[in-house]
């Protein structure tokens, strides 16, 4: 039997997916770790839906419409040229144009940009916009890196990608080093080569498109949907200690907002190590580490020096007790010992910042120990959402203020946590956020798929 026939015979041969996918993407992991999460939880709708397997929907998702690789080269200070390796992974556009970050950083590889444009269709799928799933990035290494160079890649970058993208094309944005001041090259370039403004990148500066709120919409959108978990077991933030990792945008106003709602965040923490802070860090803490010019690590180690809170050096966040997690720092920073670990310090809540920053066995652990567990494309999709919002602002030629785009952030992400809800409801009251999120986001792009044909 082919391996098509096989994922469209009668009943969905999981074991037989799980090899052709391991078989057809060798080596990439996190890409595998992304589609077998999703596909271990919908398995009971390919088995009930024979549609779904006819339509072999499992095996188009998991193949990216189109993956784009090219050569970036610059001049670095020293009149070095430089080259650098780019990729941009359009995954699925069947629900709208493909939306998802930039990212430089040199763990960049195909198989990270294909697991993040993969949970990236689904995360937009849940917000309920018309964005259909993309990444994309670099292998370049921007620390150390002066102003002047960092531009002159960024033009380097664009100058290849521009080709590909476009306002009701592709709606790239940024992601970890790539912020405001990169943003601002790429669309700065892009306008030049394109030779018109439209609102082809999110992300901008407000002074040229930008949108109030999308600094903070990830951080605080992850709070709110938290603020609904708990509401849904019938309690609240207040006085609860909070465990962050990460001490990037997302960890940082995710932190902020918590201690806004009455909730103690107890550490914040990079490479380097945790800084933790036992009475919690207060607004002007997070401040700041917002404003401040030094790196997360060495910002963190500067707050211990002046006597707030214990500097745990090489350690991650996640030994210390708490009532719940938010892990907002990178993929798979979170394993089954950890997991155990939180299970066992009194954590009954998390809640993810990052991209799957939780291993396939720390989820494993949360479910054993009946802790309720949001996944990032539904806890973290309050970015995109507001990138979204963005989008329109900017085909409507229109600013709108801060406190009516928290307003519509904030129902957003109750949507989104309705969704969750509604597909992962058990029976003894539990909720399965993960399942739900996967079901209900598969489902909307699984129903496009099959509506617009084979092709």
């Amino acid at each position: 039997m082919s391996t098509a026939e096989s994922f469209s015979a009668p009943g969905f041969d999981l074991p037989a997916f799980e090899e052709w996918l391991t078989m057809r993407t060798p080596g990439q992991t996190e890409f595998h770790q992304a589609v077998l999460e999703l596909l271990h939880d919908i398995e009971p709708l390919l088995q009930e839906r024979a549609e779904y397997r006819i339509q072999n929907v499992m095996q188009r998702l998991a193949e990216p419409d189109r993956i784009i690789s090219f050569r970036i080269t610059w001049v670095d200070d020293e009149g070095q040229v430089q080259v650098n390796r780019g990729w941009r992974v359009q995954h699925s556009g069947v629900i709208g144009p493909y939306k998802g970050g930039i990212r430089f950083h040199p763990t960049v590889s195909e198989s990270v940009l294909k697991f993040l444009a993969f949970e990236q269709t689904f995360k937009n799928a849940l917000t309920g916009l018309a964005m259909g799933g993309g990444k994309g990035g670099s292998d370049f290494d921007p620390r150390g890196r002066s102003d002047g160079e960092i531009m002159r890649f960024c033009q380097g970058f664009m100058r290849e990608l521009h080709r590909h993208i476009g306002a009701t094309t592709d709606i790239p944005a940024g992601d970890i080093n790539v912020g405001s001041r990169e943003i601002g090259y790429l669309f700065g370039e892009y306008r030049r080569l394109a030779n018109h403004f439209d609102g082809t990148l999110t992300g901008k500066n407000l002074e040229f498109g930008g949108s109030h709120v999308r600094l903070e919409a990830t951080g605080f959108g992850l709070v709110y949907f938290l603020q609904e978990m708990l509401k849904a077991a019938g309690e609240s933030l207040e006085g609860k200690q909070v465990l962050v990792s990460g001490a990037g945008n997302v960890a940082l106003h995710a932190a902020r907002k918590v201690a806004e709602l009455g909730g103690k965040v107890v550490s914040l923490s990079s490479s380097e190590g945790t800084l933790f802070v036992q009475d919690g860090f207060g607004t002007a803490d997070v401040d700041q580490l917002l404003h401040g010019e030094l790196r997360s690590g060495a910002a963190l180690r500067a707050l211990a020096e002046q006597g707030r809170g214990e500097w745990l050096a090489k350690q991650t966040p996640w030994s210390l007790p708490c009532q719940i997690a938010l892990p907002c720092a990178t993929q798979n920073e979170l394993e089954d010992g950890d997991a155990q670990t939180l299970a066992s310090q009194g954590c009954r809540f998390v809640a993810e910042g990052a991209n799957m920053p939780c291993t396939a066995a720390a989820l494993r652990v949360f479910e054993d120990a009946g802790i309720r567990h949001a996944p990032g494309k539904a806890s973290n999709a309050g970015g995109v959402a507001l990138s979204g919002l963005e989008m329109h602002q900017n085909a409507s030629f229109i600013s709108l203020p801060y406190d009516e785009l928290d307003v519509q952030l904030r129902a957003i992400m109750q949507r989104i946590h309705e969704k969750c809800v509604e597909h992962g409801s058990q029976n003894d009251g539990f909720i399965h956020y993960r399942r739900g999120a996967n079901i209900a986001g598969f489902e909307h792009v699984a129903k496009a798929l099959i509506a617009q044909g084979i092709g």
